[in-house]
């Protein structure tokens, strides 16, 4: 048998593939589509200190070759959260990483403080796409310096493993990765959507709510797997691999291109189960391509 697990920043995954934030609410939502005890682990949809309402709709739409959503981070807020929510997560059987988000950097070290408080949270996944209101609006992680602060105060708030989650939205992604790592994230996640739009031809109006969008699903996987290889040549931190994650070959060049995991978003809109099934496929691989250990397979590109 292959032996799919992987020791990410600390954190045991049972396997490499998860699901990503945003696309599988707080787990519920998927106990009756899918067996997440299957899967590596989840990750939580955003939380922010106070409860948000979201965008106006619509806030989705279907494009060619995946979808654009302007949720808005709609949520609880923190004490809902961990009132609300987290007592179902606590008691699944598969890793829980919890997102935040929060319109400063302080704000984030307190989120990262408070949730410090929980017990079996595997790892804090930081969403510094979220907007800086110090600067302006400017994302958090266009910036590398604001970027920096984000994760240097989360890091001093918690002993809980820290992933930032970065932007495509940027000139050098190196660069912002880099500075993440020197700030003291012990992973990143790559890519985060990226930003689109869609318009109504015969109203002549965008169709979203919010005018633009985070574009995700197969159309950015050529972009987010470049980054992944980019940025697994220029940091030691391990990465998660995400961006129109579809099949178990998709997964499997994020892998060899230098992600020690995965993360399955838009594909779960097609087939709650992709997940799972994209498992049960990499383990068929693995054992009929003679690997004993899928850890060999990460960064395994020859260029």
């Amino acid at each position: 048998m292959t032996d799919l697990a992987i020791d990410f920043a600390g954190v045991h995954f049972r396997n490499p593939v998860l699901l990503a934030s945003g696309t599988c609410g707080y787990g519920r939502e998927f106990l009756p589509l899918t067996d997440l005890s299957r899967i590596g682990g989840l990750v939580s949809k955003t939380i922010t200190p106070e409860p948000r309402a979201g965008n106006k709709p619509p806030r989705i739409v279907e494009t060619p070759a995946g979808m654009l959503n302007s949720i808005g981070l709609q949520n609880p807020g923190m004490e809902g959260f961990v009132e609300e929510k987290w007592p179902f997560l606590a008691e699944l059987s598969t890793q829980v990483v919890v997102n935040i988000a929060a319109s400063t950097a302080a704000g984030h070290g307190e989120m990262a403080a408070r949730l410090s408080e929980l017990t079996g949270i595997a790892a804090l996944e930081i969403n510094i796409s979220s907007p800086n209101m110090k600067d302006g609006g400017m994302l958090f992680g266009c910036n590398p310096q604001a970027a920096g602060e984000v994760i240097r105060a989360v890091r001093q708030a918690t002993d809980l493993p820290v992933i930032a989650k970065l932007t495509p939205n940027v000139t050098d992604i190196v660069a912002i990765a880099q500075t993440v790592e020197e700030a003291g994230a012990d992973g990143i996640s790559l890519i985060n959507t990226l930003l689109g739009m869609a318009i109504d031809i015969s109203k002549r109006r965008p169709i979203l709510g919010n005018i633009t969008g985070g574009l995700s699903g197969p159309a950015i996987k050529p972009v987010a797997l470049a980054m992944v290889w980019k940025v697994s040549q220029a940091v030691q931190v391990p990465l998660m691999g995400i961006g129109g994650i579809m099949s178990t070959q998709d997964a499997l060049e994020f892998i060899i291109a230098g992600a020690a995991c995965v993360q399955v978003g838009t594909a779960s809109f097609v087939n709650p189960n992709a997940g799972v099934e994209i498992v049960e496929v990499l383990e068929a691989y693995c054992a009929e391509n003679g690997i004993d250990h899928i850890q060999s397979l990460v960064g395994s590109l020859e260029t």
